[in-house]
């Protein structure tokens, strides 16, 4: 079944903008790369929703060339992105972000 609309919280961007420069430190354009890869899979989503894992009370989608996760979760056939994340954080922290936005 394919969701009428993706929605981006607007944390997820600042999610993003610190992926970006992260990866830009290490190399050049590698943050371009990433901000791409990410919302080509955040995208992927309006097909995929609700296929993935369930991990603090949200769907979990794994990037596929970062180690990042998308989290989400699915109201009215609307998809909301709730955070994104990288998976080499403490679990602990990770939880308590999403708590702040859930």
């Amino acid at each position: 079944m394919r969701l009428k609309d993706v929605v981006v919280l607007k944390e997820v961007v600042d999610d993003l903008n610190d992926g970006k420069a992260f990866y830009e430190q290490n190399e050049s354009n590698l943050g371009e790369y990433f901000w791409d890869s990410l919302l080509a899979d955040i995208e992927s989503l309006a097909i995929y929703a609700g296929v993935h894992v369930r991990e603090y009370g949200l769907y979990r989608m794994l990037s596929k060339r970062f180690p990042y996760a998308v989290y989400y979760e699915i109201a009215d056939q609307t998809v909301y992105v709730i955070a994104v994340l990288p998976m080499r954080r403490d679990p602990v922290w990770i939880e308590s972000r999403l708590r702040d936005r859930s």
